[in-house]
């Protein structure tokens, strides 16, 4: 039976990952979160769960192990078309590349019939693919989700948080014509959504194809705040109330440039010998998901040279606060709002989740003018003290004395820090709230009322000749 536009949808989420601290899982979460609050039933397909959503019972959930990030079949392949990641000279001939495409071809229709059997017994309305055909990290899925659109032409929504030609590690590539085929598919009956006004200007140059733009969100609304359990952080690390903690609240990958964060706390050392004991600095997120894996390794060793007490934590970090053999583990909003300042420098960004998170926990920023930064997030009147993304030769972060004069300030004048945090978190709240996310949300739905009875129809003849 086809639903009135005054019901409410049963819409599935089909990604390689939910549940996890990655910045797709976590915004992920929180389209369900609101989704599931404005009446509809939310429905997940993922290779892992690292956290199951409450919102999400047992039987509305689907685990495909191949489509994870890391999975078996995802590194066979990944070696094979993507050679500049295993820094191999492999070459495969014309006839063995045509057998691997057929393999990968093969095998993502097979996990597509499977997630099909899943959307034909829970009367799917719409899926939602979280970058699943945007990034070359789960190829089985993104077939899959490309044989359930373009194919069984199931309605759906395209969630991407960044483009596979944006990164230079999958520049060499074997498999060129298939990407630019499924990631992203073009078709009428399908909607896309991009965070920036810069991937929405790449989509219709790249692919022809118009986007809604919908940016990272956070939960301004209900933001976390230091409370009895997230009190105890500085206690559980070792840190003393007078410790001035520096965080950086992202994974440990090449292009969040944490070399530069380290500098900027050497410099400040240098500079305020008051503030040098002091200095704490703490990287919250996980290694990994992005290529050179030595990247940890070179973080501790610019820490060595910088002089500064690096403090890696991401063990006890999770996506819900957790007591785990008896430890507390945190959230990174947790972390944030026990921070005396926040480095934020990336050199790229799709958009910035921790960004936001930041002026959500009302802490102050020091933020790198990254393209996305400079053309969405600047302009909505938030107050970091900012370093303009200018690199010597060498590539080194240059860092002018000035923003080191400026971030002093924000560390000792409480007026300056009032004012700069509380003009952000009411700009950020403005622009990047719940309730901007849920009327997009629900502006996208109503424009896609013909396309899901429409697909609701094909669906229905399926379900009755599949369980015939």
């Amino acid at each position: 039976m086809i639903k009135d536009m005054q019901e409410n949808y049963n819409i599935c989420f089909i990604s390689g990952r939910l549940g996890g601290i990655d910045g797709v899982s976590m915004e992920a979460a929180k389209w369900i979160s609101n989704l599931g609050t404005m009446g509809h039933r939310i429905f997940t397909v993922a290779g892992e769960y690292p956290r199951l959503n409450p919102r999400v019972p047992d039987k509305r959930r689907l685990l495909i192990p191949a489509l994870s990030f890391d999975s078996e079949r995802q590194e066979y392949y990944e070696k094979r078309v993507f050679p500049h990641l295993e820094d191999s000279e492999a070459h495969l001939a014309e006839d063995e590349l045509q057998q691997l495409k057929d393999e990968l071809w093969e095998e993502g229709l097979q996990i597509a019939s499977e997630i099909y059997d899943f959307l034909l017994k829970n009367s799917i309305d719409l899926i939602i693919a979280e970058n699943t055909n945007a990034m070359p990290m789960t190829l089985l899925g993104a077939v899959a989700v490309y044989d359930l659109t373009e194919t069984r032409e199931v309605a759906a929504v395209f969630h991407h948080h960044d483009f596979w030609w944006e990164r230079s590690r999958y520049s060499d590539c074997l498999i060129d014509d298939v990407l630019h085929k499924i990631m992203p598919p073009v078709s009428i009956s399908n909607e896309h959504v991009v965070l920036s006004s810069y991937a929405e200007h790449m989509l219709t140059s790249v692919k022809r194809i118009r986007p809604y733009l919908i940016p990272d969100c956070e939960n301004f609304e209900n933001p976390t705040v230091r409370d009895e359990y997230n009190g105890n952080f500085r206690k559980d690390f070792g840190f003393s109330e007078e410790d001035l903690l520096v965080v950086q609240p992202t994974r440990i990958v090449p292009r969040k440039r944490i070399e530069d964060s380290l500098k900027l706390c050497s410099v400040m050392k240098k500079k305020y010998p008051d503030l040098a004991k002091r200095v704490k600095f703490i990287v919250t997120l996980y290694p990994g998901d992005e290529a050179e894996c030595r990247y940890p390794e070179k973080v501790q060793e610019a820490a060595r040279e910088a002089g500064v007490e690096l403090h890696l934590i991401h063990k006890r970090i999770r996506p819900e606060r957790e007591v785990v053999d008896g430890l507390r583990c945190y959230t990174n909003s947790d972390v944030l709002v026990n921070a005396d300042i926040v480095c934020y420098m990336p050199r790229w960004e799709g958009f910035g989740n921790s960004l936001l998170e930041a002026f959500a926990a009302r802490v102050p920023v020091v933020v790198s003018t990254y393209l996305v930064y400079k053309t969405d997030i600047k302009g909505s009147g938030v107050r970091p003290v900012e370093v303009r993304d200018r690199y010597d030769r060498e590539g080194e972060l240059i860092i002018d004395e000035s923003t080191v004069d400026e971030i002093y300030s924000v560390l000792t004048d409480p007026v300056d820090r009032r004012l700069r945090v509380d003009v952000s978190f009411e700009s950020a709240s403005r622009e990047f709230g719940f309730t901007r996310l849920k009327e997009s949300l629900q502006g996208i739905l109503v424009a896609m009322k013909d396309e899901i009875h429409a697909s609701g129809k094909r669906m229905d003849k399926s379900r009755q000749s599949y369980y015939v």
